[in-house]
């Protein structure tokens, strides 16, 4: 994980993510778009595995946050990551992949309103 950079564990994190709420969202979207069967409550099978999955996503954005504002990066003056847009740009989408990521996480206790 040494190697992993800031958009690896964005990806990371939000993979995780769905992982953690496959158990509450999948079943949300399906009941939404009219689709609906017993076979839905099989999705609950991965409930145990909701802390892992939670905990991967924080540890992914950890890593991400960690690469974004707490290392300092050392590039050449030529180089992508020598330009303070692209650490904008970055930091702007680390922010919404989280925002977005921790929405799923939170699914689980908002779904009973909807269902």
């Amino acid at each position: 994980m040494a190697g992993l950079n800031a958009k690896g564990s964005l990806v990371a994190g939000a993979l995780a993510a769905i992982g953690a709420s496959v158990c509450c969202v999948g079943p949300l979207v399906l009941v939404a778009l009219g689709i609906g069967g017993a076979w839905i409550g099989n999705l609950t099978l991965f409930e145990p595995y909701r802390p892992l999955f939670i905990g991967l996503t924080l540890l992914f954005l950890g890593l991400g946050f960690r690469k974004l504002y707490l290392v300092p990066q050392a590039c050449a003056p030529d180089m992508a990551c020598a330009d303070p847009q692209t650490a904008n740009r970055q930091r702007l989408v680390f922010w919404a992949v989280a925002v977005l990521v921790l929405g799923l996480l939170a699914v689980p206790w908002f779904a009973p309103l909807f269902y």
